[in-house]
């Protein structure tokens, strides 16, 4: 990408029909530039017969950056994790549209949501290996109309916590087999809710869309698997069982499904593999959980680097300044290392604030997501290993009933929608740079350049 073509003067001579409208409307020297630079796309395109739609294609990864059709990805996404238990009643499964309707009206891309609910109400496995069908067809349902609006899903395989089932519930249906269980972290030792573990793996990567006929393991909409939510082994601080587990999980998803992305759900903590980066932890707890960020993410089968942000809950409830200073550390910290250890990328797979911490404004919250935007477009006008990262999480009207205090609902939201929408705005337009032909290029000043900054829209 480092010989481009820089535009001719008949491109730059077009422009004038645009410069006089530009004046006529009264419209920015900024905004010249941008409509200058979409018009010259759209001659180019209209010129070359290119006007088809691009084909729905899979995410992958060259070095520490995605792509799609050979061109990168940067990704401005969220999370809303119960869009397959509304999906299986008619009642709510509009709800399921509606917020992949919202989210794809600010720009946002990527969705993580559950591909899981364990021996629970509305349960997609009811116990191993046994299946509801109904639920499965709601799973069918998400992929579905996320394929519609053009938003790719991140799918994660089972919990962590006991929401939705969990490691806890794999524990008691080994227990209910009469195996002799001590804690919930023998999920990741016992060989028994290990085949559990995969049987359930191999259900739904194999699984056939009773909707589009395709499977699961076949689906471009599908961006990644993500083998567990936030797991932690407290059990074993030194890392050891954890990192035993993850290495035979990612090779055994890449061995069914060779295609997608893998990651692993990790919050981030630093663990005892580099001491040098525990300063960075919100806390000495953090290095306690059995995790440990560089070590787990150089698995064989591991794809690109996952983490979260919650200085709300990880160092104080109380707002504070302290919480943007940790936020700025902490990403830079995980894209350093994505980029000069790792050599991969990473995303922010969860971050938000709780409406329900003392000193809670909408002011903080979108401080806190600018913080959050700006990092990650720092590293991404370099062309860095910042691939993206998914809000905590996006709600429709009507489902405040499961809001846990960090919902956004962009309706009631002016503000945060309008910053989600710039930041969704900007990646678009820097991976549309080298996807229109590089005729500015990624690596160079150009007309845009100054848009990737601009505040006021």
């Amino acid at each position: 990408m480092e010989n481009h073509i820089k535009p001719d003067r008949n491109h730059t001579e077009m422009r004038s029909p645009t410069t006089q409208k530009c004046k006529a409307w009264g419209i920015s020297s900024l905004w010249k530039k941008i409509l200058h630079f979409l018009l010259g796309h759209v001659l180019r395109i209209y010129h070359h017969g290119e006007m088809e739609e691009e084909a729905w294609s899979r995410v992958q990864k060259n070095g520490n950056q995605f792509i799609v059709n050979g061109q990168p990805f940067y990704f401005n996404g969220f999370n809303t994790y119960w869009l397959m238990v509304f999906a299986v009643d008619r009642s709510t499964r509009g709800k399921v549209t509606e917020v992949f309707k919202q989210a794809s009206a600010v720009g946002l891309t990527v969705c993580r949501t559950w591909a899981f609910n364990d021996g629970q109400w509305r349960a997609l496995q009811k116990t191993p290996s046994v299946y509801d069908e109904e639920v499965f067809k709601a799973l069918d349902f998400v992929l579905s109309e996320a394929e519609k609006y053009k938003i790719r899903l991140i799918l994660s395989l089972v919990n962590n916590w006991e929401a939705y089932g969990g490691k806890s519930q794999y524990v008691k249906w080994g227990k209910d087999a009469g195996l002799n269980l001590t804690s919930d972290d023998d999920f990741f030792s016992h060989p028994t809710l290990r085949s559990y573990y995969k049987a359930h793996v191999k259900t739904v990567l194999n699984r056939v869309n009773t909707l589009t006929n395709i499977t699961y393991k076949d689906d471009p909409t599908i961006f990644a698997w993500e083998l567990m939510n936030e797991p932690r082994c407290e059990s074993d601080p030194s890392g050891n069982k954890l990192q035993a587990w993850i290495e035979e999980m990612a090779v055994y998803v890449k061995s069914i499904d060779p295609k997608h992305l893998v990651e692993i759900g990790l919050e981030g903590f630093y663990g005892p593999s580099t001491p040098n980066r525990i300063q960075f932890n919100p806390s000495t707890y953090a290095q306690q959980v059995g995790t440990d960020f560089i070590r787990n993410h150089q698995v064989l089968g591991v794809d690109f680097a996952s983490v979260h942000i919650y200085p709300d809950s990880w160092i104080s409830q109380t707002i504070s300044d302290a919480h943007i200073d940790f936020t700025k550390s902490w990403i830079q910290s995980h894209i350093d290392d994505a980029e000069n250890f790792l050599g991969m990328p990473v995303v922010f797979t969860e971050f938000g604030v709780s409406t329900k911490d003392p000193g809670y404004n909408t002011t903080y919250r979108d401080t806190l997501m600018s913080t959050v935007y700006k990092m990650l477009l720092n590293s991404t006008r370099k062309g860095g290993g910042g691939g993206g990262c998914l809000l905590w999480q996006l709600f429709p009207e009507g489902t405040d009933y499961m809001d846990d205090g960090y919902a956004v609902i962009l309706s009631k939201s002016p503000s945060t929608s309008n910053i989600i929408s710039l930041q969704s705005t900007r990646l678009t337009t820097f991976n549309s740079l080298c996807s229109w032909r590089c005729h500015w290029g990624c690596k160079k000043k150009h007309a845009l350049d100054t848009f990737l900054y601009h505040d006021e829209l």
